[in-house]
């Protein structure tokens, strides 16, 4: 693409729109699309339009903070990078990349179990950075154990337990599109269990009949907090933070797992109004924006995660292209901050962010 397409790449969907282009649409539809007819995939985006942002105007803005701490740790601001699948397909050299990015600007990635970098490459990538393991709960204990060990002596902070994943969604643009990863980009990190028939395939690998005890299990073989990803019901959290989870990402994978799922925006409230007095509140899915991260934190999330936004970065330009979407997105939240007066991120409380009803009512 010529300099001059490159240089007007100034927001979130600029980069999409770039990596739409340049990736083969097999690749491409792989990494944007949903399950099912993709209603929720749109509910992701499109409901953090029925939020309006409340102004508080004549505020001392001029020295904005946007850090916080994460696990008793800080971060420079509240946006880390979600687990995803092989980013092998968007840039040579992979969750490598993305894991430097994520660490010079000095917040949070967490790596997928679908990797396509070991954890050695990735630790090795970002020596200082702050990494969390993102796992399934898998049918073989044994799996698990590697690794929660692996995660131990190559510095991952935290485990990031995936439960919204009992069975494999039905993603029908996959199935149309016959999806099928280049040869050269495979699950690394789950490959020798496929080889040695511990894991059949990389579908049912899942436990189905796992239960919240598992996070009580887990909790005996490893010091390393656990985040669990994937709750959407009050329910939920509440179960999680009794099973002893040290905080919750409010997801619903991507919407790749069942259409009509609730939007995550939708749930949040929810789920911070039940244990957000307890551990700690995430949530990714949807975000394309600053003002949607202001929201979010309105909404009860202490961060937020972006899954495809950063694919979408790193099929620009790698490391740099990551750095570039991470810049754009705390720019814009940092710029909602100071237009609506709020200096550091604890002022952005509930009565920052309404319903759009709100106003209907007055």
């Amino acid at each position: 693409m010529s300099n001059s397409v490159v240089s007007n790449l100034v927001c979130v969907n600029d980069y999409e729109e770039y990596a739409k282009k340049k990736l083969p649409n097999m690749y491409f539809e792989f990494y944007y699309s949903g399950a099912g007819q993709q209603k929720t995939l749109k509910w992701n985006k499109n409901d953090f339009n029925k939020y309006r942002i409340r102004p508080k105007y004549m505020r001392k803005v001029s020295n904005r903070n946007l850090s916080t701490t994460i696990l008793g740790k800080p971060v420079a601001f509240p946006i880390g990078i979600s687990p995803s699948a092989f980013h092998k397909i968007a840039h040579v050299d992979g969750e490598c990349a993305t894991a430097k990015a994520a660490q010079d600007l000095e917040t949070i990635f967490i790596l997928s179990s679908h990797s396509n970098s070991t954890f050695e490459e990735v630790s090795k990538a970002s020596p200082h950075g702050r990494r969390w393991l993102q796992m399934y709960i898998f049918q073989s204990r044994e799996i698990t154990k590697d690794f929660v060990k692996e995660a131990e002596n190559n510095g991952f902070e935290a485990l990031v337990l995936t439960v919204d994943f009992a069975v494999f969604g039905i993603r029908l643009i996959n199935l149309r599109n016959q999806f099928r990863a280049p040869p050269n980009v495979t699950s690394i990190l789950l490959d020798k269990y496929k080889e040695n028939k511990t894991i059949t395939n990389f579908v049912d690998f899942s436990d189905p009949d796992a239960d919240w005890s598992y996070i009580t299990w887990l909790k005996t073989i490893t010091k390393l907090p656990i985040v669990v990803k994937g709750v959407l019901t009050a329910e939920d959290a509440i179960a999680a933070a009794d099973a002893g989870a040290s905080a919750i990402i409010v997801s619903n994978h991507g919407a790749r797992q069942l259409d009509s799922l609730p939007s995550t925006i939708e749930a949040l409230p929810e789920v911070a109004r039940a244990v957000g007095h307890r551990i700690e509140v995430y949530m990714d899915g949807g975000i394309r924006d600053g003002t949607d991260v202001y929201k979010a934190i309105g909404l009860g999330a202490r961060m937020v995660f972006v899954g495809r936004p950063a694919l979408w970065g790193l099929t620009h330009d790698g490391e740099n292209g990551v750095k570039k979407i991470l810049a754009i997105l705390k720019r814009e939240l940092d710029n909602a901050m100071g237009i609506t007066g709020c200096s550091k991120l604890t002022d952005i409380n509930r009565d920052r962010v309404v319903h759009e009803n709100y106003y209907a009512r007055l």
